[in-house]
């Protein structure tokens, strides 16, 4: 039984409702018929007098204070936002602005519903450790009311051995901030292409702009535009659509003295609004340095999109759409590094096959190549992967997903040619990693899926979520794993998933 290879961990990670962030709240606009009622709000904080107004503030501080970070500085910037709503702004004391943004804030547990679905890298701070130990940053998807999710992190050391201590995740939380951007000009080109949007005004401004831009020499750009372009009937949906489309890459940061357990990445833009969902996260070592980048599947309530991270220490992330036809759908998949030149990934373009996918030179994910389709009984509903590639050197281990009867998720195990990952040189017979009783009941029953693990002391460490309702840790023999697997025939991968 390939099963009987996994060993799991003692160690579980739960959804913590005290976990929680603060947020904007304006009464009325979360009913079904959108009617603010912040100007009558306003109206009655300022109608309080000083002393029930310095009273309800300090209740308030004393309640709150020690849940957040800055907490001041937060209801001053949700008074600012709806400042305008007051009749007489500037006759409202100090206080009774304070208390105005109290009125306008609340709370979110950011993983009251569920916790599930982690990556795992090594840290970027690898002090004060022992023998046989590394430090791992863990990604998690986070799941609170409405279904919504964000990226949350945890922070653990592994070894020596199979020894495993998840550090504490208590302390306030923070919302990234949105921070300054060098824009990429290929990308805005590949979006642009990716909604056939090609026209006089498109070709002029992407003439007009430089390889790396800010948002000042965007607006510049597009403050230049001939009359002529803009008055004809396309003009403005098209200046709205570059404006879109541009916007879609953003930066998020944190600051300098929080721990990475505290960060939380919140929906930004309007394709994620509703959600950032597993988050694949995976050490890029090519080029001048690592850099850690991760793939998520982005969620509007509507549709999905999948969009990358880049982040040089886990503090400062820039955000961006991926496009071309290997990107659509969920489960794209890094590589660790460029193979042959190529910059490669994973991906289930078509819902239910695993495929390889590469990157061209206008920034798009190409067809995907068909790597594995469901084939046996336990994978028949669909395969995709449980993270990026391990490199190994008998291969590129790849950590798959299947699901079979009764939408019950498993993960299994494929070995990829270290030259040419096109070729699948072996693959596990049967599941590795199952939904035992323990993990079977959750918020999504009968799963247990990774978004990816890593090799430390000869183990593969997998983090996998249960059920969608926690999160436990599994570790298996790489040497017994990669043995316990069999040999395919070299022919095409095409061949090779019918």
């Amino acid at each position: 039984m390939t099963g009987s290879l996994v060993v799991r961990q003692d160690v579980v990670l739960t959804p913590d409702p005290r976990r929680v962030i603060l947020k904007l709240f304006v009464p009325g606009e979360d009913a079904a018929l959108v009617r603010t009622r912040a100007r009558a709000l306003i109206a009655r904080v300022a109608r309080l007098d000083e002393e029930e107004t310095g009273r309800l503030l300090r209740d308030t501080f004393d309640r709150f204070g020690a849940r957040h970070r800055d907490l001041d500085g937060t209801f001053h910037h949700h008074y600012d936002l709806v400042r305008h709503r007051a009749a007489r702004a500037w006759d409202l004391s100090p206080a009774a602005r304070l208390l105005v943004g109290a009125y306008f804030s609340h709370e979110y547990a950011v993983e009251s519903a569920a916790l599930c679905n982690p990556s795992m890298v090594a840290h970027p701070d690898q002090s004060g450790l022992g023998d046989g130990q590394v430090r791992v940053a863990i990604s998690l998807r986070q799941i609170g009311e409405g279904h919504r999710s964000s990226i949350g992190f945890a922070t653990a050391v592994l070894g020596p051995g199979r020894q495993l201590a998840v550090a504490d995740r208590s302390g306030p939380l923070v919302v990234g901030q949105r921070a300054r951007v060098r824009h990429r000009r290929d990308l805005l080109v590949a979006g642009l292409a990716e909604e056939e949007c090609d026209n006089e005004v498109t070709a002029t401004v992407l003439d007009a702009l430089p390889d790396r831009y800010d948002e000042g020499t965007f607006e510049r750009v597009l403050g230049e535009l001939p009359p002529d372009l803009l008055s004809r009937s396309t003009g403005p949906d098209t200046l709205e659509h570059v404006r879109r489309t541009n916007a879609a890459s953003y930066a998020t940061t944190f600051p300098a003295d929080t721990d990475l357990h505290q960060r939380v990445l919140w929906p930004a833009v309007p394709a994620e609004s509703n959600g950032m969902e597993d988050a694949r996260f995976v050490r890029f070592t090519d080029g001048s340095g690592p850099v850690y980048r991760a793939t998520y599947t982005a969620y509007d309530g509507r549709r999905i999109a999948t969009r990358a991270l880049a982040s040089a220490d886990l503090r400062r992330f820039e955000a961006t759409p991926m496009r071309g036809p290997g990107a659509r759908n969920k489960g794209v998949a890094l590589f660790p590094r460029t193979v042959g030149g190529r910059h490669l990934a994973l991906c289930r373009a078509d819902g239910e096959t695993l495929g390889l996918t590469r990157l061209d030179g206008e920034n798009r994910w190409q067809a995907p190549m068909p790597l594995h389709a469901p084939r046996d009984s336990w994978e028949l509903i669909q395969v995709g992967n449980c993270g990026s590639p391990i490199e190994t050197e008998a291969g590129w281990l790849v950590l798959t997903h299947g699901v079979g009867p009764m939408r019950r998720y498993a993960i299994g195990a494929l070995l990829l040619d270290l030259h040419r990952p096109e070729r699948v040189v072996a693959r596990l017979p049967g599941a590795l990693l199952s939904p035992d009783e323990a993990d079977r009941d959750g918020y999504v029953p009968n799963v247990v899926y990774s978004c990816g693990g890593l090799v430390h002391g000869g183990e593969l460490w997998v983090p996998y979520g249960a059920s969608d309702a926690r999160i436990g840790f599994a570790t298996v023999p790489v040497a017994a794993l990669i043995g316990a697997m069999v040999r395919s025939p070299h022919r095409p991968a095409a061949q090779a998933a019918e």
